[in-house]
């Protein structure tokens, strides 16, 4: 039962020091974004980050054809553009992202991504894995 105790409380220990260092890191960036705006060397509002996820959303359509586009800034606002290409029929969809999160629900090809964009994994990632219609 101690063993379990200390483990426990090692764990939370250890995470609330990841969480100081995450956030330290974070202001350490926007510090730096603040710096380079106020020296004119960037604009947070403009398009930065981009990432392409091509994917079969279709079972009857290979070749990922389909795909899911998201341009985000530097605050994380932005845009993803959706197009599900069928064998008759091309729909897209274009859904906002407000601080890196969509304001409406997003598919798993729209969160991956987003995600791959913020994360600078663009500009093409892999589809999640997920079963076409």
């Amino acid at each position: 039962m101690i063993v379990g105790v200390v483990a426990g409380v090692s764990g939370v220990m250890i995470g609330y020091f990841a969480l100081r260092q995450a956030r330290a890191t974070v202001e350490d960036c926007r510090r730096m974004l603040s710096r380079q705006i106020s020296e004119g060397r960037g604009d947070l509002r403009a398009i930065r980050d981009v990432a392409v996820c091509r994917y079969d959303a279709l079972s009857e359509m290979t070749g990922r054809l389909s795909f899911s586009v998201a341009m985000i800034n530097g605050l994380g606002d932005g845009i993803v553009l959706t197009s599900i290409n069928g064998r008759s029929e091309t729909r897209t969809y274009v859904r906002a992202v407000v601080g890196g999160k969509g304001q409406q629900p997003l598919s798993p090809e729209e969160e991956q991504a987003v995600r791959a964009a913020r994360l600078g994994l663009g500009p093409q990632v892999a589809a999640p894995v997920s079963q076409s219609i």
